[in-house]
């Protein structure tokens, strides 16, 4: 009797990545000639980011620098959703990034739709945040995860925990 192959389809950030990220651009922002004098701050709030600034353009130029630093510490920017930019205190303005943790459940249901519809010997259920994709050919479980790698959700998705 063959036994069941699964693996999870997940959306997790490594907030520990993000955080040395924030410290290497609060540290590069420190440095700058452009900043010298100015208000510039990055924060994280659980799973949120807050930037600060004096203008729109300081802004910017804070956030290009924080993806740069994201993208080398291999943070997917897929995972960040940006607020708007909003005035804060002091006339200066604030944006708000929110990191995606777990899979909504509406993006869930896309995925299981879509893996349903590629006709192959596997099930996928809903499970807190994340899709299990199980089945007894192992095959059919890589065709699968071929098959998410060149969908594009709007979503990070990463498929981890895969049990042969």
């Amino acid at each position: 009797m063959a036994s069941e192959c699964s693996f999870d389809i997940a959306s997790k950030v490594d907030l520990q990545e993000v955080d040395n990220a924030i410290h290497q651009t609060i540290r590069e922002i420190g440095q700058r000639f452009d900043f010298k004098g100015s208000v510039a701050t990055v924060t994280r709030e659980e799973h949120a980011l807050l930037l600060t600034a004096e203008d729109e353009f300081k802004l910017k130029q804070m956030l290009d620098i924080l993806e740069g630093k994201l993208v080398k510490r291999q943070v997917p920017l897929k995972a960040l959703s940006r607020g708007k930019v909003e005035p804060a205190a002091g006339g200066k303005v604030r944006q708000r990034l929110e990191f995606q943790q777990g899979i909504p459940v509406e993006k869930a249901r896309e995925l299981v739709k879509l893996i349903k519809g590629t006709k192959l010997k596997v099930q996928a259920q809903i499970q807190e945040g994340q899709v299990r994709v199980f089945g007894r050919d192992k095959d059919q479980l890589q065709a699968v995860i071929q098959f998410l790698r060149q969908q594009d959700l709007g979503i990070h998705m990463e498929c981890t925990n895969y049990r042969p």
